[in-house]
């Protein structure tokens, strides 16, 4: 799995044909101005009668006859109408959406703020999918705490989950103590050394011991968050001579960015069952080969999510997805069948403010519109002053782009992936056409949630409702696109097991009566079929009640493993 830095630019996350309806206006902290220009005593004359003051921005269905569009020179969104509203209006949104599933996933990160019971069960509740673990912040005593408390509430639900996310620390590089700055211009070369106390005009000192070892010939090195970047060109038993690519101004204890194994954090996250790792600084695959051969090992049931923080990872990008059970870079993670995760930076005037600015909706609206499986708040739930509401944001805009996606989203999947010799993937691309066509949600019964993770990478247009007995299945698929795990008890018949899971969703008014379901039965482990066979059956809801199956209301597909 991977994670997407916007620090990284929106421009990775461009498709053909996209415009932007939104200027980046990271210091904007509302959107009258923006808006509202030419407004006679505060109201504009476009606007509907009673308008609020402008806070906050909803986007709504594309306007296809429009002929204008604003333009940026950070990115581009579809050019859209939208709606302007005060930020009680949008924060109330997700009230009266909330019987429709969200497909895209939040993962928030734990911190002081969100720490306690209660926190952990509002963020929940106001739309959290999986708990992330900074170990760059806190001590295992803080997290172990964390920990505990989502398994507390994991335990409470069948049908709600919080996964849990174990995001590894880096190594904490940082450059000496300086007497003054030191400028850094392009080509020059410069030196880190482990020795101590060096401070000169081409050589300053590190406080990584292993900073040698850790760093290879050709590496670039991203100093102060990437304001600086040099390259790796030789190096000594205790010095890094580099080539300055990018300079700046080198001032003290600033930050460089290396590899490192973290295997003390990593022992605990398997020590406590932890869903996901999450693995900062990856340049190539063999770290995350190293870590899942060490999970092996432990027999430890976790899945590796790669971070691609610095430039130089991005030429060994292909590798690195590949390795891991997720990626960050969207169209390629679509490609290889890997989750993705936008992060960093989606929300982060919310950290000292009560509402977004305009881009950092326009932010969300992008990474929901390009497909991602989830999208991550950091500092916002972890310090912030307003982490309710900026979960609250993220699930509302989340919910309104996908809602104007549904009019635009074609019938039949991306078949890039299709192979004709691996029966699951078929039977899982002609389900989702077929459920798109009828516009029906899919209903899965798995151990594995193999056939639910290939379901979700064909972005189907309804949502995949999964049964598992299986706790820890249901706490992975959390991260995943349109994905809502259940937790149910099979028995040996599957008519009864069967009824016990639609009579849920229909109590849970997640469907209704009267409505048609595509039921799909395949994947790596058999239930209730014979294992050369695989089942796509669609049902229409009537009487759940007693549930009685009608042969004229069922359409059964039995593919053979050898029809091809």
């Amino acid at each position: 799995m991977a994670t997407a830095n916007l620090s990284m630019q929106m421009s990775m996350l461009k498709s053909n044909g996209i415009k932007l309806v939104f200027h980046r206006l990271s210091s904007a902290r509302s959107l009258n101005e923006l808006f509202l220009k030419g407004c006679s005593n505060g109201r504009c004359k476009s606007a509907k009668q009673g308008a609020f003051t402008v806070r906050s921005v909803a986007v709504i269905e594309k306007t296809p006859n429009r002929s204008s569009d604003l333009t940026s020179s950070n990115s581009s969104f579809v050019s859209d109408s939208f709606e302007l509203h005060s930020s009680e209006y949008l924060l109330n949104q997700s009230k009266s959406t909330s019987s429709v599933p969200r497909k895209t996933k939040i993962v928030c990160t734990i911190g002081p703020s969100t720490s306690t019971r209660e926190m952990i069960w509002k963020l929940a509740e106001a739309g959290m999918n999986v708990a992330r673990l900074n170990m760059s912040h806190g001590d295992h005593t803080s997290h172990q705490k964390t920990i505990d408390l989502v398994k507390e509430y994991n335990a409470q639900f069948d049908d709600k989950v919080i996964a849990v996310m174990l995001d590894t620390k880096g190594p904490e590089v940082r450059s000496g103590d300086l007497p003054k700055p030191i400028l850094l211009k392009e080509g020059q070369e410069f030196n880190f050394t482990i020795q101590r106390g060096v401070s000169t005009q081409d050589t300053v000192s590190v406080n990584y011991e292993d900073f040698v070892n850790d760093v290879e010939v050709g590496d670039m090195l991203l100093v102060d968050g990437g304001m600086m970047s040099l390259a790796v060109k030789s190096k000594t038993k205790d010095t890094v001579k580099c080539q300055v690519i990018d300079g700046g101004e080198l001032k003290s204890r600033r930050h460089l960015n290396v590899r490192d194994k973290d295997w003390e954090d990593i022992k605990f996250g398997v020590d406590n069952q932890v869903d996901f790792y999450a693995v900062s600084f990856v340049k190539d695959a063999k770290v995350v080969h190293e870590l899942k051969d060490y999970l092996k090992r432990c027999n430890a049931d976790i899945h590796v999510i790669v971070k691609i923080e610095s430039a130089d990872s991005i030429s060994n990008l292909q590798s690195i997805i590949s390795a891991s059970d997720g990626e960050e870079i969207i169209k390629c993670c679509h490609s290889m069948q890997k989750p993705v995760i936008v992060a960093t930076n989606m929300l982060e005037s919310m950290i000292n403010h009560p509402t977004p600015t305009s881009a950092e909706v326009s932010d969300i609206a992008v990474a929901v519109r390009e497909g991602s499986d989830a999208i991550m708040l950091s500092g916002e739930t972890a310090h912030g002053k307003y982490p309710l509401k900026a979960v609250k944001v993220m699930d509302t805009v989340a919910l309104r782009t996908e809602s104007s996606l549904k009019l635009t989203n074609t019938n039949t999947p991306v078949s890039s992936i299709v192979h004709k010799s691996h029966m699951g993937v078929e039977v899982a691309f002609h389900a989702t056409t077929m459920a798109n066509n009828l516009g029906t949600p899919l209903i899965v019964f798995t151990r594995t949630g193999s056939m639910a993770i290939l379901l979700s990478h064909y972005r189907p247009s309804s949502t995949i409702f999964v049964f598992t007995n299986e706790q820890r299945v249901k706490q992975r698929l959390a991260i995943y696109h349109g994905v809502v795990p259940i937790h149910m008890q099979f028995s040996d018949d599957a008519e009864e097991t069967l009824s016990r899971a639609l009579k849920q969703l229909v109590s849970k008014q997640l469907v209704k009566e009267g409505q048609h379901v595509t039921l799909v039965q395949s994947g790596a482990q058999p239930i209730w079929r014979e294992e050369s066979t695989h089942h796509t059956q669609v049902r229409k809801l009537s009487h759940v009640h007693e549930y009685l199956r009608s042969p004229n209301e069922n359409i059964l597909r039995n593919l053979p493993e050898n029809a091809q």
